[in-house]
């Protein structure tokens, strides 16, 4: 059975997540087989597993980080949100309905076996399981039936480090507070503090950790700096995605539609010299881009209504016109069509109609389509064309079934893990001016210097060039942060002591 080890933080964004991957890092390095956890997940970004189970990217992030392959029981709760007070719920990677958040908190203490039985199969496989929390641990309205914070570390009988954020500022008063919120035998699972994202000189900074560990008793056993490493982060509190507004040589806008998910399908394009991924609102801020990209969503009509609504669909088409490259993914991908149909009210029900730059049209069926997926791109006509026959993989994760003309397909694929024909897939039109291309594939711009011929032939298209352009290994990229992540953590972190932690157990 493993040592578990949990993480949690005094508020959302405290840096979880990135800590909890940095320490899988280190024991994996250190020789360990190491798994991350998350009972509960609140995210749009989602990964689509061998299996064909859904599960959140966070924890692929960190199974990465460990050198293991992804698995749905590192993710047993996956909530995403469809609305401001409803998320469709997915258990063991498979959807089971969308709730309004009373519903499932009434419900949720049926979910608690799910969670540990999860956490158990891990523990049979792993010498250590790292646990990551959700929110802040004393949420004190909520810790009914929780399985998500305190609640996980006793199923786990883990350990239980606390991680402040102090760029925010009140980093002791948080620190404090979360633990005097906490019942006594809570606070006594609390066996380290660990304060993030400093700036500055530690030394000014110790006298308040000898304040602190005397008030609470609890020791502080690093101080993280503010860290520069490109590692995915959670989807809401993305820094990614806060409006960056300078224009590089090559511009390429995503449009940050309300229920965006899986925009890390293109965080490749920012490490190209040169290149400006931008994420925009607004038609102000949409100013003239190479390539306009409509990404994922988890409420593909609604996400149309609002294109409409706030002029945005007018400045794609407008765009679109005078040969700007429109791409389309997933959600985006449906979008580009003639007409939307929700026979079975997934969404909203009825009919909505597209922006009609694509030759197809969807409906929405009760079951989703998750699959990973590889194959290549075929003939593909017009700016990228320099595209065809180059492989590429990734996953699909979608409800809507999507009638194409099948000569105007962009890609070919099959599934990875199972049987399966190639088929065709995506669609393309290619009219005087047109660029516009749509794919169901998350991920369909990782694959090896897919991004790099994008790039080169939006440079083409402006009579520019760049001949020493890097071909980008995004695979090795990752590695390298992960590599990264976990120095930092060695450097800054008391990690003898922590593995006395882990050691000693609760």
């Amino acid at each position: 059975m493993a040592k578990a080890i949990m993480v949690v933080g005094t508020m959302s964004n405290a840096g979880k997540s990135l800590l909890t991957a940095g320490l899988c890092r280190v024991f994996n390095q250190d020789g360990y087989k190491v798994a991350p956890f998350k009972s509960q997940n609140m995210a749009l970004n989602s990964f689509i597993t061998k299996e064909g189970a859904e599960m959140g990217r966070a924890q692929v992030v960190q199974a990465e980080a460990a050198n293991i392959e992804p698995s749905v029981l590192m993710n047993p709760i996956l909530l995403k949100p469809t609305s401001d007070s409803g998320s469709q719920v997915i258990v063991n990677g498979e959807a089971i309905g969308t709730m309004r958040a009373g519903e499932y908190y009434a419900m949720k203490h049926t979910l608690r076996p799910r969670v540990q039985e999860a956490f158990d199969a891990l523990a049979d496989q792993y010498d250590i399981v790292c646990i990551e929390g959700a929110g802040s641990p004393a949420e004190i309205n909520i810790k009914k039936d929780d399985f998500v914070n305190m609640g996980m570390a006793k199923m786990a009988k883990a350990p239980v480090l606390l991680v402040a954020d102090i760029d925010r500022g009140g980093v002791f008063a948080s620190i404090y507070g979360t633990l005097m919120l906490l019942e006594e035998d809570e606070r006594a699972m609390v066996k380290g503090v660990i304060i993030n994202k400093f700036r500055g000189d530690v030394e000014i900074l110790r006298p308040g950790l000898k304040m602190i560990e005397d008030k609470t008793g609890v020791p502080v056993i690093g101080v993280l700096p503010m860290l520069n490493v490109d590692i995915e982060d959670e989807d809401s509190l993305s820094e990614r995605i806060s409006g960056r507004s300078e224009v590089n040589l090559v511009d390429i806008a995503v449009v940050r539609i309300p229920r965006m998910s899986n925009y890390t399908d293109f965080n490749v394009f920012e490490l190209i010299p040169g290149v400006s991924l931008r994420y925009v609102q607004n038609v102000r801020d949409l100013g003239n881009p190479d390539m306009i990209i409509i990404p994922g969503t988890k409420n593909t009509i609604g996400d149309l209504k609002w294109l409409r609504q706030s002029g945005m669909e007018a400045a794609i088409l407008k765009h679109a016109s005078n040969g700007t490259v429109i791409f389309g993914v997933c959600g985006g991908y449906q979008m580009l069509g003639k007409n939307i149909s929700d026979p079975y009210g997934v969404e909203e029900g009825g009919d909505t109609p597209g922006l009609g730059l694509l030759d197809i049209e969807t409906s929405f069926i009760e079951h989703k389509r998750t699959i990973q997926m590889e194959g290549r791109f075929g003939q593909v006509k017009g700016i990228f064309s320099e595209l065809s026959g180059m492989p590429l993989f990734g996953y699909e994760i979608h409800s809507g079934v999507t009638k194409f003309p099948e000569q105007e397909a962009l890609t070919t694929i099959h599934p990875i893990h199972e049987a399966g024909e190639d088929m065709p897939e995506g669609s393309q039109n290619i009219t005087y001016k047109m660029n516009v291309y749509g794919t169901y594939v998350h991920g369909v711009f990782d694959g090896d210097g897919i991004a790099v011929k994008i790039v080169e032939a939006l440079l083409a298209k402006k009579g520019l060039h760049m001949d020493d352009i890097k071909t980008i290994n995004f695979a090795d990229y990752k590695r390298q942060q992960y590599d990264i992540l976990a120095d930092s953590v060695r450097a800054n972190l008391d990690m003898p002591k922590i593995y006395e932690i882990l050691e000693a157990g609760v």
